[in-house]
């Protein structure tokens, strides 16, 4: 099937000139530091902290005092006086106790940015694999799964800006807990079979995902009230391992079915998937199996013989734990013989580096509306076998799961390695985050009854096994339902069709600039006002900026003029003449750092830096707008560079924004 609203992704000119720049510098200075000094350094570079004192800052002379034992303010002066021209370098300068400012070469840096930008070479490497959403399908996805799909998908924009080959999946834990405990409900409460379940399915106007939200919390409360009942879970979860009877039909219908209910609510956010590898294959095509033999052949596991885990293989807790005796060993098979999320976790991650000597097979699920098809792991061949593309063998993985999980995760790393395969849990990483919370007035809004005492919070936990939280569709919902208010007051002559396509680009904007702009580790408490706010750091008012932009432009049309040969009309002269005001070369420069931004978010692993650059850009446009009125410059050659300037900065701000995975709308 194809999916709407997936529209192709605009490609955008990547521009690497302050890079480049920047590149070249520190090879000039490592070269010459080498034959000068005999001393083979890495030159860092850093940002000046006023703009008056350059570009960029070196502070090469105080990582060299202590070897030289020199002043570093005397090595600075020497390495400026040596160093020799460095093409784009128009001047240098000591500064400070020893700090080389360097001050570009501004015409040049200009008639770079307007050339014709030549393709990067492919970064080297193999493939990388992020793997996030991973939602448990047993009832609707809530915030906090919308976080992880906002950090994951916009992470693995980031790779791909940069030319990475980036494969995304999406682990489907159809076998797990929370599958079993929402099965235990129909079959053991509600009794109903698997036909009554495919008939709620099929149902028109069911959402059946929040239908399983409100079981799976009724069923947790049952658990609570007669703890005997919890012998459904264990007897739900063999059968759902062995595969057959009843419950492990219904365990397929729910999870399946769910599946295609969080792939259409992560669709509305533009995020999409490679491939969807299943728990249930990684049991029924045995490389649980494989993994376990691996594992107990090296010794990485043993067979506990006492205690509270008698019965069960473990993990000794001095493989993964610096702190060893406040650690238990970790239950990797439980004494009933069924395995934990993450024993199987430990064979996901051996497949996704090719260590397995196993495959999946797999079928196309879904097909996206640019083409690309949507696979879904399988354990039986299918016709279309030889169109499947390589999946996993993957150079590094990063596992997109909340803090909470990191001891699992330290516990898989400490598989690979147990195994023998330090290099791959080297290059295995956690990319880790905090929670996300509502705030009091954001429950007040959702009809959610809060306590005195948690009114007075700062923001209000949810759990989803207590049945308190916001369903991702209904928050996404009253966004879109809250812009279009907005929209329709400001544009009330737009059709309503149009009005919601706008309304809806700018919710989505919204939701995700806010779950992007705060730091991994930060705990969010999501709030409406602040997030639709037109003011601030938020999604609308850096839409706001693109749309200033491609406003100018459109104006210039409606008058009849077209934009001009700007290579023709803005020569190196013509540049340096412009680029001589410092507001102009400043506005520049910023909007000019977009790719090195993204650089640098990707080492840092942290697309907040992205979102605040995107913030900050528009910061810079916008009071560009306001300052210089483009349209009405009379002196031709001013007109041309700022219209040149407004291409640029739009350009730069959309190809930001279409990272962060943020729409244009056309108006706001």
């Amino acid at each position: 099937m194809v999916v709407p609203g997936s529209a192709e992704r605009p490609r955008y000119t990547r521009n690497f000139v302050f890079h480049l720049l920047e590149e070249r510098v520190q090879a000039a200075f490592h070269e010459h530091i080498q034959a000068r000094y005999g001393i083979d350094l890495a030159v860092t570079i850093e940002q000046p902290r006023q703009s008056e004192f350059g570009e960029i800052a070196l502070p090469a002379a105080f990582q060299l005092a202590r070897q030289l034992k020199q002043p570093p303010k005397k090595i600075a002066a020497e390495l400026a006086a040596e160093i020799g021209h460095i093409p784009g370098v128009a001047a240098m300068e000591v500064a400070g106790n020893g700090y080389l400012n360097v001050r570009f070469d501004r015409a040049r840096y200009g008639s770079n940015l307007l050339a014709p930008q030549p393709e990067p070479e492919a970064p080297a490497g193999g493939k990388i694999v992020v793997e996030h959403t991973n939602i448990n399908p047993n009832k609707a996805a809530h915030i906090g799964h919308l976080r992880n799909a906002a950090l994951g998908d916009t992470f693995v924009r980031m790779l791909r800006s940069l030319g990475q080959r980036v494969e995304v999946q999406n682990y489907i834990d159809n076998t797990g807990v929370q599958v079993a405990d929402v099965v235990a409900g129909f079959h053991y409460l509600e009794k109903k079979t698997p036909a009554d379940v495919r008939e709620l399915i099929s149902q028109a106007g069911v959402r059946f995902d929040y239908l399983c939200w409100d079981l799976y919390a009724r069923t947790s409360a049952h658990y609570q009230r007669s703890p005997e009942s919890l012998a459904w879970r264990s007897q739900t979860l063999h059968a759902i391992e062995a595969g057959e009877g009843a419950q492990a039909e219904l365990a397929h219908l729910v999870a399946d079915a769910i599946v295609e209910a969080h792939l259409s609510t992560m669709l509305r956010l533009g995020v999409e998937y490679d491939v969807l590898p299943r728990e249930s294959e990684i049991l029924h095509l045995k490389f649980w199996a494989s993994a376990f033999e691996l594992l107990k052949d090296r010794q990485a596991i043993y067979l506990e013989t006492q205690g509270k885990n008698a019965g069960c293989w473990v993990m000794p807790a001095a493989a993964f734990s610096a702190d060893a005796e406040s650690e238990d060993s970790k239950v990797i098979v439980r004494s009933d013989g069924t395995v934990t999320y993450v024993g199987k976790d430990i064979a996901y991650q051996l497949w996704k580096f090719g260590l397995l000597g196993k495959d999946f097979y797999y079928r196309p699920l879904r097909r996206y509306a640019d083409g690309r098809v949507l696979w879904v792991t399988t354990d039986k061949p299918v016709n279309a076998e030889a169109s499947v593309p390589e999946f996993g063998h993957a150079a590094r993985v990063y596992n997109v799961i909340d803090v909470r999980q990191s001891y699992l995760q330290d516990v898989v790393v400490a598989g690979l390695k147990a195994l023998g395969f330090s290099g791959q849990a080297g290059e295995s990483i956690h990319f880790s985050y905090e929670m996300v919370a509502l705030s009091p007035r954001c429950c007040a809004e959702l009809g959610i009854l809060l306590s005195e005492e948690d009114r007075r919070r700062p923001y209000v936990e949810v759990s989803g096994r207590k049945g308190l939280g916001v369903k991702a569709d209904d928050l996404i919902d009253k966004l879109i339902g809250k812009a279009l208010e907005e929209v329709a007051s400001r544009h009330p002559e737009a059709p309503a069709e149009e009005q919601g396509r706008v309304a809806t680009q700018i919710a989505v904007g919204a939701l995700r600039y806010f779950l992007l702009k705060y730091t991994r580790n930060s705990v969010i408490a999501f709030d409406f006002q602040e997030a639709l706010s037109f003011e601030g750091e938020t999604g609308p008012y850096v839409q706001y900026a693109a749309v200033r932009a491609r406003n100018i432009l459109r104006k210039l049309q409606e008058r009849g003029e077209s934009l001009p040969d700007f290579a023709a009309e803005l020569p190196p002269e013509a540049m340096g003449r412009q680029l001589r005001f410092e507001d102009f070369w400043q506005v520049l420069l910023a909007a000019s750092k977009a790719d090195a931004a993204v650089e640098r978010a990707v080492t840092a692993g942290e697309p907040a830096h992205v979102a605040k650059y995107a913030f900050q850009l528009a910061q810079a446009f916008n009071n560009f707008y306001h300052q210089y009125p483009i349209l009405h410059e009379e002196n031709r050659e001013k007109k041309v560079f700022l219209l040149w300037m407004t291409e640029f900065f739009r350009a730069q701000l959309e190809r930001t924004l279409d990272i962060l995975g943020i729409a244009i709308p056309d108006y706001m």
